[in-house]
């Protein structure tokens, strides 16, 4: 990737869609279950391509996937399909590499959940609003609201953990090309797993902000989510309708 930056850093978006939901429990990939007569894939991918900041977005599937190939949205100009990992930062590293043909070091790249079909524009916006000038980046989140308790291995309450200061992570997340690229590579080299980008930004030392976002950005992971989900999307587009 060039380390220098002959315009205003651009944006790009990297989706891991490698994953096969086991949670779910379905005999399919869980981004390929329908809300409203569309596929979870469709829902968030639609989303990102009509931000339009977004110069392209690097959708990441996995190896032994052949449901894409039904997704006309898939073919759209503006995607780019690249082979997944074993792991969701495997996935995200094999995106930043093919995107690092196209993206400039200092460019910024929002890593979002495929499961996360109700993200809003004004989320993304508010996002970019945040971050722009920041020197490493950050992530949407939500604060917690409810009492959180530390459990010993068999369930017993052992404390009730300060909630103030705490937040549920959510995505987009986003960071420098370069910098998420090499927190990414160094904590894979080092062996230590990550759960989101993130965790690999603070692994490298930096301080990432957490930029509040909405409630209803859900991540669909088990069965119940897809009806919640259902039901926020059909909140937002009556939202929409009525502006």
């Amino acid at each position: 990737m060039s380390t220098s930056i002959p315009h205003e850093p651009r944006f790009w978006a990297v989706v891991p869609a490698a994953g096969v939901g086991r949670r779910m429990q379905s005999a399919i990939p869980k981004q390929y279950l329908e809300i409203h007569g569309r596929t979870l894939i469709e829902h968030t991918v639609e989303r990102l391509l009509g931000f339009s900041v977004l110069e392209k977005l690097i959708v990441v599937i996995g190896a032994e996937d052949e449901y894409y190939k039904d997704i006309e949205m898939l073919r759209d100009s503006r995607i780019m399909l690249v082979q997944g990992g074993d792991e969701r930062y495997h996935s995200v590293l094999n995106g930043l590499k093919a995107l690092s043909e196209l993206a400039d070091a200092e460019d910024w790249v929002m890593v979002h959940d495929v499961a996360r079909p109700c993200i809003r524009h004004s989320d993304l916006e508010w996002l970019v609003k945040q971050l722009t000038g920041h020197t490493t980046g950050g992530l949407l989140g939500m604060p917690v609201r409810d009492t959180m308790k530390r459990t010993s291995s068999s369930g017993e309450v052992i404390e009730t953990v300060d909630r103030d200061e705490l937040w549920h992570a959510l995505t987009p997340q986003m960071f420098r090309m370069k910098l998420l690229y090499d927190a990414l590579k160094k904590a894979l080299d080092d062996g230590m797993p990550v759960t989101d980008e993130a965790s690999a930004i603070e692994y490298a030392g930096f301080k990432p902000l957490m930029v509040e976002g909405h409630s209803d950005n859900i991540k669909v992971t088990r069965s119940a989510d897809l009806t919640l989900a259902a039901l926020y999307i059909q909140q937002q587009d009556k939202l929409i309708e009525t502006v």
